[in-house]
């Protein structure tokens, strides 16, 4: 467990004596996309049909608009703060190149988020910018889903699988995403009917897919139109708790190129190449290559 104890004060929960946790490096590491910077002690986010504050104070991190009792059935496993990432430091960082980016983003922690908004959201990401992911997004939320009140400002929630099914691909394509439209919509539709208990569609049930194993999961996403290998590992990183995913983007790819495997290797045989050498940590292995790549620019 990577902190000592809590302390709940008037709506709030204080995490004392945290480890392994840095704000920046958590919500700038390209896993989410609904957290937004305040200062540099702290970030807003809604998730879980929540909103939450979060603030770094020395060793402590303060969680704003939480009970104990969100604390215990959230807002613990979101942040994954049973696992102990000292260990996986130490482990990763006997490869000497690797020790670099683990060392530059120390704080990371991989949010533990929910299949259906990380599948669309991801969906939405390929070949596409983070501010203009994150627009799209909210867009999405804004107009379907539901407003929560905090400090006099209204957000909203991620919307639900039945609203999201009655929207059309114009809809979804009004709130900027393009192309991207009608694969949101596709998947929409296709994620309704397994859960409505259709016969033809209980491949891409998302329960399902998750108790899959690593390879079993990675394939069956990619039924859905709209995701290739990169965003299916995604998926899985962020929101199924599949460790062995091993992402590669242009950052990651760089990364790998830069410490690893010579140049013009294709996508395929870096994320081969990066599961075989990092194994059940490759998950891991690649938020700290990405971090690194993106904050240091690296070119090939």
């Amino acid at each position: 467990m990577d902190y000592d104890r809590i302390e709940v004060a008037d709506g709030s929960v204080i995490i004392k004596s945290i480890r392994n946790f840095e704000l920046a490096h958590i919500f700038e590491c390209g896993q989410c996309f609904r957290w937004n910077k305040i200062s540099e002690n702290k970030f807003i986010g809604v998730a879980c049909e929540k909103v939450l504050e979060v603030e770094k104070n020395d060793e402590d991190v303060i969680l704003h608009n939480c009970t104990e009792q969100d604390f215990y059935s959230i807002w613990e496993k979101y942040f994954d703060l049973k696992r102990e990432y000292g260990n996986i430091k130490e482990e990763l960082s006997k490869d000497p190149l690797l020790k670099k980016s683990v060392d530059f983003g120390y704080g990371i922690r991989l949010l533990q988020q929910q299949p259906f908004e990380i599948i669309l959201s991801f969906i939405i990401s390929a070949n596409n910018r983070i501010p203009m992911i994150k627009r799209t997004i909210e867009k999405i939320c804004d107009n379907w889903g539901n407003p929560i009140e905090y400090n006099g400002k209204v957000y909203h929630t991620f919307p639900k699988l039945e609203v999201l099914s009655k929207v059309t691909e114009e809809e979804l394509e009004s709130c900027g995403m393009g192309f991207r439209a009608k694969y949101v919509k596709d998947t929409v539709d296709k994620i309704f009917k397994a859960q409505s208990g259709e016969d033809d569609f209980q491949s891409y049930k998302i329960d399902s897919i998750v108790q899959l194993n690593d390879d079993g999961c990675h394939d069956a996403l990619q039924k859905f139109n709209g995701i290739g290998p990169k965003v299916a590992d995604c998926i899985m990183l962020f929101s199924m708790g599949k460790y062995s995913a091993f992402p590669v983007d242009v950052w990651v790819k760089r990364a790998m190129m830069h410490f690893y495997v010579a140049p013009d290797v294709s996508l395929i045989k870096i994320r081969n190449f990066g599961r075989e050498k990092f194994g059940k940590l490759s998950g891991f292995a690649q938020q700290y290559l990405f971090y690194y790549a993106r904050e240091n620019n690296i070119k090939i």
